[in-house]
């Protein structure tokens, strides 16, 4: 993990690129590196409405462009401001499907100054695939992605 914590960093400290090009650089390599991140995106607060809108992802395309707080595993997560790690999203009563293969999801929040500026949604098409290491990393890296919001 800290091979790609380092190519993070770089990314995310790039001078060349704006936050959003940064952001969809950050999904294409987490993409790419992690077998079993199978769609990865982030989603922000959209302005003063208690809902989420859809940023830079890397995956199939989703109807969920926009989700109201308490819907779904990230509209959740707006709310308790927590990681949520879902095993089997079969087995969850308030989640909002995106893909028939979808069969896991981690969201993290990013927090700044107290507040819930976004999240990063990671889909798995495995069962229970995600690890303390890939939680720990997703919190690091939002961490690290509200520094440049």
């Amino acid at each position: 993990m800290s091979e790609i914590k380092k190519r993070l960093s770089i990314i995310l400290e790039s001078p060349k690129d704006n936050t959003e090009e940064k952001l969809q650089k950050v999904c294409h390599l987490l993409d790419q590196e992690i077998s079993y991140f199978n769609w990865t995106g982030f989603y922000f607060k959209n302005g003063d409405k208690e809902e989420l809108i859809l940023g830079p992802y890397v995956g199939a395309p989703t109807d969920h462009t926009i989700i109201p707080y308490g819907k779904g595993i990230c509209g959740q997560v707006a709310v308790s401001n927590e990681t949520f790690v879902v095993p089997d999203v079969h087995e969850q009563d308030n989640y909002l499907s995106c893909s028939i293969d979808t069969k896991a999801e981690i969201v993290v929040p990013i927090m700044k100054d107290g507040q819930n500026l976004g999240q990063i949604d990671i889909d798995s098409h495995k069962v229970d695939p995600f690890t303390d290491a890939d939680r720990e990393m997703l919190e690091w890296l939002c961490d690290e992605v509200a520094k440049i919001m």
